[in-house]
């Protein structure tokens, strides 16, 4: 992999097997992740600069999965922070161990006040959380780091993130800067729920995921799922495609297909039929009016949908 300028920032030397475009898309078939060009690109170009890489779409389109096939694709511990409304500094970044901290104010105390005042702020006292347990990793291939679901966190969140997306470092008040000495492979995923930072945007690269068509759908299904017989996984495929276009609460995405698939299976369904579609609706919608609706107005011209040719 050839290592593009990083402008003074620590470099990551070449990824074993992901050397080139289509080395990655082999490595992400081997995980059993049906990649396109595209993606299989900006991956590419995350891992050469290196930069973060930012992956937006409807949620179940398979953007945390990237990040999982990368770490088992490499060999390297996936460190996961997953965002959430209120999400802080104190629990995405570190804090004091206040505890342990009082512990040893005891300690002094009761050795009449012997010792350092200034140990309190020591590292043994840091509690590391996701992002500088990434940015203090130290193995030979760094970590991936999986900041997953970034636009549920508040906004605010996305300023704590600017320093270790631009240099790779944190600051942490009582104990100075720490570096990475590699940068860490960062895939940042957002359903966008809300707008992120144009600041944070500028640190990434982009790739938007859309849900797939309906050959790559089968070809996901057929990957995934092997023990389902052809006819209903194409029934399945054209089934979930024609539903992506109704005015649903929330249409399903690639994880509810491949969970439907899952559970006909485990049924012993080799067809669709109208109670089969009925009976299994909760696998593939979440929402009540959804299933009401679909069971109501949709199943009948649903349950007998085959793509052409199938």
């Amino acid at each position: 992999m050839t290592q593009g300028p990083t402008n003074g920032r620590p470099a990551r030397g070449p990824v074993h097997g992901l050397d080139g475009i289509d080395g990655v898309m082999r490595a992400l078939g081997s995980q059993q992740y049906v990649s396109d060009r595209s993606l299989a690109t900006a991956l590419y170009l995350s891992l050469a600069l290196p930069k973060p890489l930012l992956l937006e779409g409807e949620a179940g389109v398979g953007k945390t999965e990237i990040a999982k096939a990368l770490s088992v694709i490499t060999g390297a511990p996936l460190i996961r922070l997953q965002c959430y409304e209120g999400l802080d500094i104190s629990h995405a970044v570190y804090e004091w161990d206040y505890s342990r901290q009082m512990l040893h104010i005891r300690m002094l105390e009761a050795r009449g006040g012997a010792g350092e005042a200034e140990d309190l702020f020591s590292p043994r006292f840091l509690v590391r959380r996701p992002l500088l347990q990434a940015i203090e990793a130290t193995r030979e291939v760094p970590p991936v780091l999986l900041i997953d679901e970034l636009d549920r966190a508040d906004d605010e969140f996305d300023a704590f993130l600017l320093e270790l997306l631009s240099d790779w470092q944190v600051t942490i008040p009582e104990l100075g800067t720490v570096k990475a000495t590699t940068p860490p492979m960062v895939i940042i995923t957002s359903n966008r729920t809300r707008e992120l930072h144009d600041a944070l945007k500028r640190r990434c690269l982009y790739h938007w995921i859309e849900y797939p068509t309906l050959q790559k759908e089968l070809e996901i299904i057929s990957v995934r799922m092997p023990d389902a017989p052809a006819p209903l996984a194409a029934q399945v495929a054209s089934f979930v495609q024609v539903l992506r276009k109704e005015d649903l609460w929330k249409v399903p995405g690639v994880a509810e297909t491949l969970d439907w698939t899952a559970a006909l299976v485990a049924l012993g369904i080799q067809e669709l039929s109208h109670p089969d579609v009925a009976d299994t609706l909760g696998t593939l919608l979440k929402h009540q009016e959804d299933v009401v609706r679909v069971q109501r107005d949709l199943l009948p011209k649903l349950a007998d949908t085959r793509p052409t040719g199938a």
